[in-house]
């Protein structure tokens, strides 16, 4: 197991509020969310929403009206505080509701306001404001109505971020889409065109299935018929029919799950999951054979696990705790046999990615500790045994993750340390083996992202070529898997702008120019793929930057022009996409870097204020929002530099500085650092930016900006020899997979 991308600071993805009578939109709603797949290219991105995550689930649905109670309970509060978005289904019945009008108004005065979706079912949105048609509003006060400093309503009125599930308007499926689009912050675009590949995929998969059945019904029938001819055929009948519910059992946690987890029905597993765990508790324990109570287990952790996809986390715990008990009996009973225990642990694993996902990291850490004991006391019989060493090293990524999660980053680099050692001598032993390689992989990933916070640019670069070099020799076993190449493009594209920030500027220039490539030659195969073209836009725009500070001024101004086209288009399909609008105020940075170095201050000037436009509102949204502060930030500091009046560039500068020294997090990061170097020294405030430059330097940051502002303040910034061997020695193991 792998921990989940998701955040565990926040419990529910989403809270629905609603009014007692749109009962059964609720139901609907709740199922449909739970229940979707989000597009496998889109997992693990990360958004103003954060990353987003393989499942929706788990989902916060009060049952009922509060009707006796006089203010939320405390129930109902935990559950707003610990949900990242609000999803409020608008009728009339609901704009007459108290409790919704209460749970909307104490959702934003969480601070949540930009996290409220709605749901329109029946009625008319602001018909309240229309003479005699106020019986048809739709939309409860609190969502009319801006919230004050004070945490009161004001009179100031806005309008609701809305899907319309009524007839002739977006309908239920498109409705949902939308709400899923604004809870990932992605463009609803692409998850319509997931949406049509994957009907057609589970029509095709359904009609095998309904084949399938109508098979085994068949079977199943004759053999009724043959039962009935005579009382010693009906004892081989009855023989028959308990192996064929045996087989049935099988089939319906084996195959028909499968089926049904390629089609999106987690709602039809949940039924025949239910089921089988019914027929298991029915069960005796005792008096089976081993045969099949190893059966039982791994069914019970099949079905522990759909419960876990949905979200169902105290019925997956129920689930994975029968199959511990069941394992504990096996592994008592043969405490050499291998297989039974690498079982045994791994159901610990899965109690533990329960445990994570409920939040409870002590917990987890408890369990994945358990499992790793039982590897190690097995380890003992089979020291040697390949897939108890690729367990071992799952469990410690899992623990690594969970010390980082509980800020012990150097406990969680060890972990990622063991982890990567123990993946790369199963590589070593089976180079070709994909799910190792992923392991491996992975391992790096770790590793390179602990590196960036505390500023350990080699060592990011190393491990982050590292990656590279497999997702390379991935995409290279078959040239068709274009998510593989997808993949493959991202990681280069990381690795080329660390390699740029480490002083490497040829090296990642070649990597981000790979990348455009590869990216374009994707969107020849899907024209319309906006994730395509967001990445020949982006990398491109990265790109143009490298070729400005090498001095190829007429290239750079090509990619830019391009990548503007690109998020010019791409923001006026989808507005309310505010990774798309970063990433065009991004783009109209570099145009005015451009503009400058080319002469054109006017134009320079108009071209940065156009990004702020942008920059700002999604600053005072999203403050934390790291992507979101840098480039608000810098483009501060670069119309300061482009302004004549220097009371207004004095003012700009002093304003970025307050917000890069507002951060509590992540205060290594160099490109937060660079950015402060730069405030600082045009205001003058030289003695406090050496600390930092010092610190800069002892971390091998090298970006051009940087250096080229330390040249015209005749600052001294030296290679730094020691850390260039290292950056030498990394980009060297780039080219070994």
């Amino acid at each position: 197991m792998t921990a989940d991308p998701v955040t565990v600071a926040l419990r529910y993805r989403a809270f629905i509020s609603y009014s007692h009578q749109d009962k059964s939109w609720a139901d609907w709603l709740h199922r449909a969310l739970e229940a979707y797949v989000v597009p496998r290219r889109l997992v693990g991105q990360t958004t103003a929403a954060g990353t987003i995550p393989r499942r929706l689930a788990p989902i916060f649905r009060d049952r009922d009206e509060l009707a006796s109670a006089t203010d939320l309970d405390r129930k109902v509060n935990e559950a707003l505080a610990q949900s990242a978005n609000l999803i409020v289904i608008c009728s009339p019945h609901a704009a007459a509701s108290r409790w919704v009008d209460e749970e909307v108004l104490a959702f934003k005065r969480l601070g949540r306001g930009e996290r409220i979706f709605c749901l329109i079912v029946a009625g008319e949105p602001n018909a309240s404001a229309m003479p005699g048609r106020a019986a048809e509003e739709c939309f409860v006060h609190a969502l009319r109505h801006r919230l004050g400093a004070d945490g009161a309503l004001g009179e100031e009125r806005i309008e609701p971020i809305a899907a319309d599930a009524r007839a002739g308007k977006d309908g239920k499926t498109n409705a949902k889409l939308k709400l899923i689009a604004g809870m990932l912050d992605v463009g609803f675009d692409v998850l319509k065109q997931r949406e049509l590949q994957r009907r057609a995929r589970r029509m095709t998969a359904l009609a095998a299935l309904a084949l399938a059945v109508m098979a085994l019904t068949t079977t199943l029938a004759i053999t009724a018929v043959i039962a009935r001819n005579a009382a010693e055929v009906a004892q081989q009948a009855a023989e028959r029919r308990q192996k064929q519910a045996e087989g049935l059992v099988n089939f319906m946690l084996g195959d028909l799950n499968d089926k049904l987890a390629q089609v999106g029905r987690l709602d039809i597993m949940q039924a025949v999951d239910d089921r089988a765990m019914s027929y298991f508790e029915s069960l005796p324990i005792t008096d089976v054979t081993d045969v099949a109570l190893e059966q039982r287990a791994r069914a019970l952790e099949k079905i522990g696990s759909v419960r876990l996809d949905q979200g169902h986390l105290p019925e997956a715990m129920v689930s994975y705790q029968a199959a511990l008990k069941i394992a504990r009996k096996l592994v008592d009973s043969k405490p050499a046999d291998t297989p039974r225990q690498i079982a045994y642990a791994e159901i610990w694993s899965f109690i533990g990615m329960t445990h994570w996902r409920m939040g409870q990291l002590g917990a987890a850490q408890q369990d994945f500790e358990s499992a790793q004991t039982v590897l190690r006391r097995a380890q003992m019989h089979a020291p040697d045994d390949r897939e108890m060493l690729f367990h071992l090293a799952i469990v410690d990524n899992n623990i690594g993750h969970v010390l980082e999660a509980r800020g012990q980053f150097e406990a969680a680099t060890v972990q990622y340390r063991k982890m990567l050692a123990l993946c790369e001598r199963l590589v070593a032993a089976a180079p070709d083996n994909a799910e190792w390689l992923v392991a491996l992989g992975n391992a790096h990933n770790n590793l390179g992202k602990l590196a960036l916070q505390r500023g350990d640019l080699a060592a990011a670069v190393a491990q982050y070529a590292a990656d590279d070099a497999i997702e390379s020799r991935l995409a290279a076993r078959d040239p068709r898997d274009n998510q593989q190449r997808e993949n493959m493009l991202i990681s280069r594209a990381i690795l080329g702008r660390t390699l740029a920030l480490a002083g490497a500027i040829g090296a990642g220039r070649r990597d981000l120019q790979q990348t455009v490539e590869i990216a374009t030659g994707l969107l020849g195969v899907d024209a319309h793929n906006t994730g395509y073209l967001e990445e020949v836009a982006l990398y491109g725009m990265q790109l143009s930057r490298l070729q400005r500070m090498s001095g190829d001024l007429s290239a750079a101004h090509a990619l830019i022009e391009r990548s503007l086209r690109i998020f010019h288009d791409l923001t006026r399909q989808d507005p309310s996409n505010s990774g798309w609008q970063r990433a065009l105020a991004e783009t109209q940075m570099e145009q005015a870097e451009q503009s400058r170095a080319a002469g054109q201050l006017d134009a320079a000037r108009a071209q940065v204020q156009t990004a702020l436009r942008i920059l700002d509102p999604l600053f005072v949204r999203h403050p934390d929002d790291r992507a979101t502060l840098l480039a608000t930030v810098g483009a501060r500091l670069l119309l300061a530099a482009v302004t004549i009046d220097a009371p207004a560039a004095r003012h700009l500068r002093a304003d970025a500085l307050k917000a890069l020294q507002a951060q509590k997090n992540g205060r290594d990061d160099p490109r937060l650092q660079s950015l402060q170097v730069e405030a600082l020294l045009a205001l003058g405030r030289q003695a406090e930016a050496q600390p930092i430059i010092r610190q800069l330097w002892q971390g091998g940051y090298r970006d051009a900006a940087l250096v080229d502002l330390l040249q015209r303040q005749r600052i001294a910034y030296p290679v730094n020899v020691a850390f260039r061997q290292q950056l030498q020695a990394a980009i060297k193991a780039k080219r070994s997979p």
